[in-house]
Parts: structure tokens; sequence; C-alpha cells
């Protein structure tokens, strides 16, 4: 649930939540203005299957537009599907690198507090210590 929540901050913060929307909202203004204009399309559920496919540049070749309209609409649909799918990449990697990040912190958080309670710290975690910092400094 945390790497979740994690993702869901990283998909926030590119901003990658607020083009999804619109990228659906524009799905869907034009799933209903393609079903009017293009013969082929009857319903509206055609009409999302059609850009849905002109979206991801599979292009099945089922259907076709044949208008002036339903062809400038496939246009605008595949490259605003193109530059979907291109950020969809740079959003993993964002959250990969948060999430490096975030571990880091924690590594170096639990290791300066063992620093400040040197005194305390048994023999055992006194060598364990030991060993965190001679690997740290053959990296």
């Amino acid at each position: 649930m945390r790497s979740f929540k994690r993702f869901m901050f990283v998909v926030k913060r590119t901003g990658m939540s607020t083009m999804l929307v619109n990228f659906m909202i524009l799905l869907s203004v034009c799933a209903v203005i393609i079903r009017f204009v293009e013969p082929g399309i009857e319903t509206i559920g055609e009409g999302f299957w059609y850009l849905y496919v002109s979206a991801t540049t599979i292009g099945f070749g089922d259907t076709c537009a044949v208008t002036l309209i339903g062809r400038l609409i496939t246009v605008v649909v595949s490259l605003v599907g193109i530059v979907i799918a291109a950020m969809i990449p740079g959003v993993v990697v964002t959250y990969y690198t948060e999430y490096l990040k975030i571990q880091h912190k924690e590594t170096i958080s639990t290791f300066l507090e063992k620093l400040e309670h040197l005194p305390e710290l048994s023999k055992e975690e006194l060598e364990e210590l030991a060993e965190k910092i001679k690997k740290f400094n053959n990296r």
C-alpha cells in the first residue's frame, strides 16, 4: 500500500494525472463527434474503439476515417496518444528514483541515529556499524 501511495504521489507531482484526465475527456468528446461525422462508425463505443486504436498507433484497419473532420480528429488523437505513451516511462523512472531517495534517506538517518547513541551501543552493534562504514568506504 505504501508503494501505491508513493506512486500516486509521483503521478500527481509530475502532472500525469491531469494529463490522463484531459486525455480521457479528449477521447470522449472526439468519440461523440466522430460517431456523427464518420459513416463507418455507428456507435459511440465504436468511436472509442477507433480512437483507442488510433491513439495507441496500433491501427487495426477495421475502420478508417474518410471525412476531413474524422481524419483531423484521428491525427490529433494519435499525436496526443504518442505524447501520453512517451510520458509513462518517465513517470516510472521518476517513481523509482523517488523510491531510491527515500530508501537512501532512511538508511542515512538510521546510521546517524546510531552514531548519536554510540556510547550506548553493544559490542555487536559497534562491530556491525564498523562493517557498514568499511563497505561504504570501499565504494
